[in-house]
């Protein structure tokens, strides 16, 4: 099963992701991303992954 990862260092907190997959990404009161899943399974992948491309900042990626 693929994981979603995040970079804290790199996100600017813009919530692209949260727009795109709000079930994946919340953002917290400092204004960085929160990963409410890690695990993506292959049905919710292209959803996730379109989701972590979405970031400006690339503070995210879906790896196997």
């Amino acid at each position: 099963m693929a994981t979603v990862k995040a970079d804290l260092s790199l996100c600017q907190g813009y919530a692209n992701c949260v727009v795109a997959a709000d079930d994946y990404f919340d953002i917290d009161d400092e204004g960085l991303v929160v990963l409410l899943k890690t695990e993506v399974p292959d049905s919710e992948r292209t959803r996730v992954e379109e989701a972590a491309r979405s970031c400006p900042v690339s503070a995210l990626w879906v790896e196997d």
